[in-house]
Parts: C-alpha cells; structure tokens; sequence
C-alpha cells in the first residue's frame, strides 16, 4: 500500500512539472473532474489508467516508477551547517520554504521583493547546500523531504520558537477558515498513545491534501499553518499550590 501511495504521489509531481491538470487527465481519460479527484485521494489506478496518464507525458510507466525511487531518497534531515545557513539570510529562509511548497521560481519573484539577480543567488545557494537541484530556466527539484526533521534545539528549531510560534498564536482564531480547540482532561498513559496516533493520522491527512492540491492554480490557493500539540502538562500557574510528593503520572 505504501509504495502505492509513493507511485500515484510521484505521478501528482510529474503532472505538475508538465503543467498537466486534473481536469486534462479527466478528459483524456473520459473521466469526470470529481471522479479523477477521487481516483487520486484513494490511490486507486488501475495499470491501464497510469498507462494512459504517463502516456500524455510521453512517459513510460517504468520511467515513473524510477522518479518515485528517486523521491525516496530526498534527505530527511539537515545538517548543521545547512540549518545555519538557512537561517541566517530571511530570504533564502523564504524561498526555500516556498519551493517546498511547490512555488516556482516565478511565482515567488511575482509576489515577493526579490529580484531575479538575488532569486539566481538564492536558487544557487540552495543547489549548493543539496536542499534542491537546479535546472535551466530556474525550474528545480527539491531534494529535502517535506516531512524533514529539524534539529533538536537546532537553529531552524530556534527560529520558529523565537520568530514564528508566538506570532502564529497571535491570533483570537475567529476569522474564515481558523479554527483553535484547547482541551484538557485525565487520561491513561493508553489513552494518550492512542491520541498521539490519530494526530499523526491527521498530519498525514494535512500531507495529502497538500500533494492533491499541487496541480491546483496558485491563484486559488493560500498558506495555511496547522499546529497539532499534546503532552502531559499542567498549567504552570497552578504548580505553586501542587503538594510535594503528589502524583505526577508521566
């Protein structure tokens, strides 16, 4: 199932790289828009149907499954010396995490104050420091996951303490599309794995509709952040008054 997910995830990448829609997909498959939707949130293709996608690329279905191997073997994890240098120029910062959401090069010169000599800069520096590769005409392929893991404690790590998280909370989440649930009861060391689990599932869920919305107009879309959070915790207000010896269960 898993490497099911890596094929039609790889097919997604190449349709975007070509500029291919789900809307031409549905036509050239004679499909409906929602039902070839469908078949990409379910991972459910028939080998005929990749045949015919791969076949609007002139591409063979072999040559897909090399693209999701290479996929695989993004880095998961950034050195030091790579986190440091992100951070240590706002901008490169920036670009970096938007072509990590699958902005182009030209997307990011339309809508934000960085000049093409500076985005040729920036693109170089990131081929250098392996984040992406970099190709003619300033197209790139990323060569860090998505889902990589910052350092602990590490510089990115203490950027997004000091320059994002308070800013992000800075918020009282009444606007279209935010939303802000705090919730706190008595649970079971059993209990709180069972949590932990789904908000993985949930994150792997936010994962997903990203990767299904990649073909999706840039136009129509928007940065969306979503903090997923739980840990045995007390509001430290009210440890003062905590007795000596009581129970702290984790």
């Amino acid at each position: 199932m898993a490497q099911k997910h890596a094929l039609v995830n790889a097919l997604k990448q190449v349709l975007k790289e070509h500029g291919i829609t789900y809307d031409d997909v549905a036509k050239a498959l004679g499909l409906s828009l929602g039902s070839v939707k469908r078949l990409f949130s379910k991972h459910d293709f028939s080998l005929d149907r990749l045949d015919q996608i791969c076949a609007m690329m002139d591409l063979e279905l072999s040559d897909l499954v090399i693209i999701m191997q290479n996929q695989r073997h993004q880095i998961e994890a950034l050195s030091q010396d790579q986190e440091e240098e992100l951070v240590s120029d706002t901008k490169l910062l920036l670009t970096a995490h938007l072509l990590m959401n699958n902005w182009s090069a030209k997307d990011i010169l339309f809508a934000y104050e960085i000049d093409s000599f500076q985005m040729v800069r920036y693109l170089a520096r990131l081929d250098k420091m392996k984040v992406i590769e970099l190709f003619p005409g300033n197209r790139v392929k990323l060569k860090v996951s998505r889902e990589f893991k910052w350092i602990k404690n590490g510089p990115i790590e203490t950027f997004f303490k000091k320059h994002v998280q308070s800013d992000f909370l800075q918020s009282d989440f009444n606007g279209s599309g935010e939303l802000r649930i705090f919730l706190s009861g008595m649970i079971s060391r059993n209990s709180n794995a069972e949590l932990i689990r789904r908000i993985k599932r949930l994150a792997n869920a936010f994962e997903e509709i990203h990767r299904e919305d990649i073909n999706t107009e840039l136009s129509n879309k928007f940065g969306t952040s979503m903090v997923l959070a739980l840990r045995p915790w007390d509001i430290k207000l009210f440890e003062q008054y905590r007795r000596a010896g009581t129970y702290k269960s984790f």
